[in-house]
């Protein structure tokens, strides 16, 4: 194994820090290597998703690291989106109260870690840029004050309650389906005049917060005063997949949950996590889990966010390729379930085993496995997860509303709900 290791290893020790090509993406996107773990969450919970309140006292944490450490000139500011993540192609001035930019000034350096770097934060809404409408928002952030030069965009939510929600998780209405997906059906009681619920209001619904999953639904089932079902016996049906897998590094002193070996010198810190199988033709085993999240944890230190390691964390899947063309990837919402070359899994054919090695700073990941078939251009897990309509999920429903005459879309009701009440 340590033949594979340590190959592995130097490669991510030699990463070159390129620059990025000077345009944002209006996603959850990381433009340079340098930068690693952007959180971003309603400040009462940590790690919770990022929706917020209008005019309320609630607030969003942002942060970052940068490997390079020193201090740089970070830049933000925010832009207002349509309900698919499109610009919305208006003024600031009306979507700001305030400054529609301003300088990040709160950092701290690393203490007592093997790599070096700077940890920056930032709060959401501040004294200098302050949304008023409710809707889909992007965080850009941007070196030297130059909007060319992209750091980071981070999609987060402002939700102006003008709606109720109300939603339940069942067993998928097809039959076939039945023991592998789940339905999400919800009603929308609102008080205020929606003359036309087929062009002027639409509800997004993902898993688990993994926006590749999202579906639209644009045509209520049923129409009553007021009320507004959505049970159409064909929409809003996802796959159960399975529980994520985990792994728990908050300890460096003591091999934590799946982690097989750790190596440390005076330059990096790698761990091996024990060798993963496929559980796609096994059957379901309830466990604990986080629903794809991830949290910086430092048990050896006494500050997470500044004495925390990072790691090169190797996976090893041990299966065959479930199809000839096709690429093997580890995901989770520590890198928003994308596929990039950073978390690609190479393939040993003659041992029919994947692996792969990840930069990630110390604490606790969820992730799972996922094939992309270039043949049909598909993204699924159950190749190597399996799909289980028991499996505990969390579902998202944001509504969105677009008055006649209005230049924007107004996020006006929201709901997270999982389909089991955690035992934990």
């Amino acid at each position: 194994m340590q033949k594979i290791l340590f190959p592995i290893l130097f490669f991510i020790s030699t990463l070159s820090f390129a620059q990025s090509n000077g345009a944002f993406s209006y996603e959850n996107k990381i433009y340079l290597p340098n930068i690693k773990t952007a959180l971003c969450y309603n400040s009462n919970k940590e790690q919770s998703l990022p929706v917020i309140q209008l005019n309320s006292a609630e607030t969003l944490s942002f942060s970052f690291d940068d490997l390079l450490g020193g201090t740089k000139n970070y830049w933000y500011t925010v832009e207002h989106c349509t309900s698919d993540w499109k610009p919305s192609k208006i003024s600031s001035i009306d979507y700001l109260e305030s400054f529609n930019e301003d300088r990040i000034i709160n950092y701290r350096y690393s203490a007592n870690t093997t790599r070096k770097y700077t940890h920056y934060e930032l709060t959401l809404p501040n004294q200098q840029v302050q949304p008023k409408i409710g809707g889909n928002y992007l965080l850009k952030v941007y070196e030297d004050g130059d909007i060319k030069k992209p750091v980071i965009s981070q999609r987060f939510y402002i939700v102006d309650s003008q709606v109720a929600v109300a939603a339940q998780i069942t067993n998928s209405m097809q039959v076939e389906f039945r023991n592998y997906k789940q339905k999400v059906n919800f009603t929308l009681n609102h008080a205020i005049p929606i003359a036309n619920p087929y062009q002027d209001l639409k509800a997004v619904v993902m898993q688990n917060f993994d926006s590749n999953t999202s579906q639209v639904n644009q045509r209520p089932s049923f129409v009553k005063p007021n009320q507004l079902i959505y049970n159409d016996l064909n929409t809003n049906d996802f796959w159960g997949n399975n529980e994520f897998r985990k792994f728990d590094t908050r300890s460096l002193r003591f091999k934590g949950d799946n982690v097989r070996d750790i190596f440390r010198d005076n330059e990096s810190v790698n761990v091996m996590l024990f060798q993963d199988i496929s559980r796609n033709n096994s059957t379901f085993a309830n466990q604990y889990d986080e629903n794809g999240n991830f949290f910086i944890r430092n048990t050896d230190g006494r500050d997470d966010k500044t004495e925390s390691e990072y790691m090169g964390i190797l996976f090893t899947l041990n299966a065959p390729a479930p199809t000839a063309n096709g690429e093997a990837y580890v995901i989770g919402r520590f890198n928003n379930y994308t596929l990039n070359a950073d978390n690609k899994l190479l393939y040993d054919a003659n041992k029919k085993q994947f692996y792969g090695n990840i930069m990630l700073k110390q604490g606790l990941y969820d992730y799972e496995y996922a094939w992309l078939d270039k043949t049909t251009n598909t993204v699924e897990t159950r190749p190597f997860e399996g799909s289980f309509f028991q499996t505990e999920n969390s579902y998202q429903i944001f509504v969105y509303y677009r008055r006649p005459g209005a230049r924007w879309e107004t996020l006006v009701g929201y709901t997270n709900l999982t389909n089991k009440v955690s035992e934990r």
